[in-house]
């Protein structure tokens, strides 16, 4: 199976701009989902570029700015935490997904959106199960999706240091937890994710 199977197939159906979605951040307790959208130049493979969570950080940023500079068209995307504790993570994702489709300048005729569902889009769409490890356009808005998190709770570390966001970019680990029960939550907790960690209040 070649990493183009999936767009090529959309193509000889007779779409021409098709577009890979992918999201990053649907598991941590603090800061945003990000949901990325790329339309790609046709027969496009970009050398080195796999699902995100299989690369380094150091091979992600380096091919951030390949994937922007070699797609035709590419949308970065967030849905808030606000968002995300009123609507719940799975409907705020299809929000940041729907978002970076339509975001797109040269509109996309059909998406093929990673995971399991799809987000209510005005254009044709399929699912693929683990997609950013079978094709090339949703592994580029994997890696698209989560450097630009990944950049954002950089930021957020500086603004909120206490919580150390540059060790653990919101997720739940350890040392997050334990911060969490010593200094409550932070505006960029996400406060249904919190239920189940005794917080010493609300920031």
């Amino acid at each position: 199976m070649s990493w183009l199977d999936y767009e090529n197939a959309v193509i000889s159906q007779g779409f021409n701009a098709v577009c890979g979605v992918d999201e990053a951040g649907r598991g941590p307790l603090a800061g945003p989902v990000c949901a990325a959208a790329v339309i790609l130049p046709k027969n496009t493979v970009i050398e080195g570029v796999n699902d995100s969570k299989k690369l380094s950080e150091k091979k992600r940023e380096e091919l951030f700015d390949v994937i922007k500079s070699t797609a035709l068209s590419y949308c970065i995307a967030f849905a808030t935490v606000e968002e995300i504790d009123e609507l719940n993570i799975l409907n705020a994702t299809m929000l940041a997904m729907k978002r970076a489709v339509e975001g797109l300048e040269i509109p996309a005729d059909f998406a093929i959106i990673d995971g399991n569902k799809i987000p209510p889009l005005s254009i044709p769409a399929q699912y693929i199960i683990k997609g950013d490890a079978k094709s090339m356009s949703i592994a580029c808005a994997s890696i698209l999706a989560k450097v630009t998190r990944d950049r954002l709770m950089l930021e957020y570390a500086k603004q909120y240091p206490e919580y150390r966001f540059e060790k653990h970019k919101g997720y739940g680990t350890a040392l997050h937890r334990e911060l969490i029960l010593e200094y409550g939550a932070c505006p960029i907790h996400r406060k249904t994710f919190l239920k189940k960690i005794k917080s010493k209040g609300q920031g």
